[in-house]
């Protein structure tokens, strides 16, 4: 069976990926990362290369996680079977105002988590995740609590890791597997133009390489539109 490494983002864990095990796990052995206290995007894939059971496996990241996704190609694209970029993104920290701006946000909401708590940062934060429509939800307050699971030193490690994070945009057009490229509709974070331009660096691979938009969706399409995303990634694990 094929093994399947699943890649959470910013500060989520399993519990991003629970709803859509059911399906998956029909067609693969999964494995959810978990990165601890890793501040670098670079030791991040390191450890799932180490941590895969088996040689060759197939990759899903979503959000942060497509970023360590990619970091993984660029140290060992002979292992991954497949890849799966979900609601994510290539570019690298952006230069001049643009950048600032991104790293004074990100500073913000950390000195909230470190004086107010994660789950007081992750109400305001969150907002912006979530198709509006799932504020004040289950999905909502599921998502919460995942934050709270959390705490700050592990938010100011990955936050880190995602301001040295470097363009990967190059990398696309070298890529030689079976390639989903997925976000939600009404993502705003990482939003459907951004990965339509991400598929279009993979036009080489033809049919191997799949866009897929998923309607009344935002950000964290893995928990707002289980049955669509699971759905979407079987047929790509499936896909000759």
């Amino acid at each position: 069976m094929t093994t399947l490494m699943l890649l959470p983002g910013l500060m989520c864990d399993a519990a991003v990926w629970t709803p859509l095990l059911p399906a998956l796990q029909a067609h693969a052995e999964c494995h959810v990362m978990a990165y601890g206290l890793r501040d670098s995007l670079t030791t991040m894939a390191q450890q799932v290369l180490d941590e895969s059971p088996t040689e060759r496996f197939a990759l899903a990241g979503h959000s942060m996680g497509g970023r360590v996704a990619m970091e993984v190609m660029r140290l060992a694209p002979q292992r991954v079977q497949r890849l799966a970029l979900m609601d994510t993104g290539t570019h690298t920290l952006a230069a001049g105002e643009a950048g600032e701006r991104e790293r004074a946000g990100r500073m913000v909401m950390l000195e909230q988590a470190r004086t107010q708590g994660m789950r007081a940062m992750g109400q305001n934060w969150a907002k912006g995740m979530v198709h509006p429509s799932r504020l004040d939800t289950p999905v909502f307050e599921a998502i919460l609590q995942m934050l709270e699971r959390s705490n700050p030193a592990q938010f100011e490690a990955q936050q880190t890791a995602l301001l040295g994070r470097r363009d990967s945009t190059p990398q696309l057009p070298t890529l030689q597997c079976p390639a989903l490229i997925l976000c939600g509709r009404q993502d705003g974070w990482s939003p459907p133009g951004q990965h339509q331009a991400m598929h279009r660096a993979l036009s080489h691979l033809g049919q191997q390489a799949t866009l897929r938009i998923i309607e009344d969706c935002g950000h964290m399409c893995t928990m707002e539109q289980p049955g669509a995303v699971g759905d979407t990634l079987v047929e790509w694990l499936l896909q000759k």
